[in-house]
């Protein structure tokens, strides 16, 4: 969401923008570490299918929820098994520098052969393991040192095998990996952080202007490929990274251990529109924690109701917006990504007394950025039906003589026939709830 949101306020500002995000389909450890199995071998035999198909899967999967939260398709989609030769010429360049060495279970870096490793946070590589969880290796130099290069289960050397020169690989393991590949330094796979490297310069160069990921990446992650980026090249890898804060769920992690990882998905399934969930996220600068509740999922699909039903009642056709106005817009989102400011003042907008057309220009520009669909909503005022009519109009007479109860009563029925009512000083406001389509 926040790669989407930066990408839409950037190529609103004018700029030309090329987006990439990485399938990450191989390589990737249980735990974030050196140590454990493959995520996508763990999903395969879980699940009973090839790793390759678990792979295909949950890529579509992920692409299909893109579209359902209005999220732009990156320009380039790279997929790390489609790019092992890349991966592996990166590695031959750091062990040409002298930045690797060997292990029984695979090619690490080395991090104090780099002077400023860690330097993305501005800590050294002792302050960033204090308190962080790292998988310990006894052949590893120091637990900072990560893989490169990973030799499959079969194929790796224990310290003794290495010292004698008659043996040369394990005795075969029961069980094989079902990605693998050869390299100079033996069947196996590439490590996590390898591949973000090797494609990221492949596709924009380097440097690249902007970086983008969880607070959750920094370290070990993004540290890690800043760091084997600068040791092969010489040069950084971005010129700037911005990380977004973590989603709670009812104030607390998610985690599946907890039973309450939720998915686009469910959102539809509980009835929301998904894009009640791009709206709440509007509402949260991406630096601050959002905190994720079914209350706060059902208020954003109501707000995001109540904004489609003022957009349908303007003109399809805008006017010039005053320039103060949309520089106003320009300053909120062009402060770090002030969207809960832009979203506040475009709600200013479409409540004021300015006329219709000025409104229709706001819509058709700043839901550039929003990409909630509210242009597709212009001049689309429905007719109501005579019953909702009717309902309306004895649910203002109820309320006129202070006959609140019934008046709920009357509200309650609205919503069972799929509308609701705002109370505006204009009188009341009444439009059609829509449910969320399946695509």
């Amino acid at each position: 969401m926040v790669s989407d949101l930066l990408r839409r306020l950037l190529e609103y500002q004018g700029f030309a923008v090329k987006h990439v995000m990485n399938i990450t389909d191989v390589g990737h450890l249980v735990g974030d570490g050196d140590e454990g199995e493959d995520r996508l071998e763990v999903g395969a035999k879980r699940e009973g299918k090839t790793a390759w198909e678990i792979a295909s899967y949950y890529t579509d999967a992920f692409l299909h929820d893109l579209a359902r939260l209005n999220l732009r398709q990156p320009h380039v989609l790279p997929r790390a098994t489609q790019h092992i030769p890349e991966q592996i010429a990166l590695i031959e360049q750091l062990e040409t520098k002298g930045f690797t060495y060997r292990t029984g279970d695979g090619i690490y870096f080395e991090t104090s052969k780099l002077s400023d490793y860690g330097s993305l946070l501005g800590q050294d590589r002792d302050q960033l393991l204090a308190g962080a969880r790292v998988e310990v290796n006894p052949e590893k130099h120091h637990p900072a040192d990560f893989a490169l290069w990973k030799f499959s289960e079969d194929r790796r050397q224990t310290t003794e095998d290495r010292a004698d020169s008659s043996s040369v690989i394990r005795p075969p393991s029961s069980e094989r990996r079902q990605m693998e590949w050869d390299s100079p330094w033996g069947v196996g796979f590439p490590g996590w952080h390898i591949e973000c490297s090797a494609m990221s310069v492949k596709y924009l160069g380097q440097p690249f202007d902007l970086h983008i990921g969880g607070e959750d990446l920094v370290f070990p992650h993004h540290t890690n490929e800043s760091a084997q980026t600068e040791a092969a090249t010489g040069q950084p890898l971005a010129n700037y990274w911005l990380h977004g804060a973590f989603m709670s769920v009812d104030g607390a992690k998610m985690s599946k251990s907890l039973g309450n990882t939720y998915t686009v998905e469910d959102v539809v399934k509980r009835g929301h529109d998904p894009l009640a969930f791009r709206y709440l996220t509007l509402q949260t600068h991406y630096r601050k924690p959002l905190n994720f509740t079914w209350e706060a999922v059902q208020a954003a699909d109501q707000a995001l109701a109540n904004l489609r039903a003022l957009v349908r009642e303007l003109p399809e056709e805008g006017t010039e917006l005053d320039p103060a106005t949309e520089e106003e817009f320009r300053t909120h989102i062009g402060h770090d990504l002030g969207l809960p400011q832009a979203l506040a003042l475009f709600w200013d907008v479409l409540k004021s007394d300015r006329e219709a057309g000025e409104k229709t220009t706001a819509v058709q520009h700043w839901d550039q950025v929003f990409g909630l669909g509210l242009a597709d909503q212009l001049g689309k005022l429905e007719e109501i039906p005579t019953e909702v009519s009717a309902l309306v109009a004895k649910r203002e007479q109820a309320r006129g003589a202070g006959e609140y109860g019934q008046a709920d009563e009357l509200r309650s029925k609205l919503t069972d026939l799929g509308y609701t009512v705002d109370d505006t000083p204009d009188g009341p406001k009444v439009h059609r709830v829509e449910k969320p389509t399946e695509l």
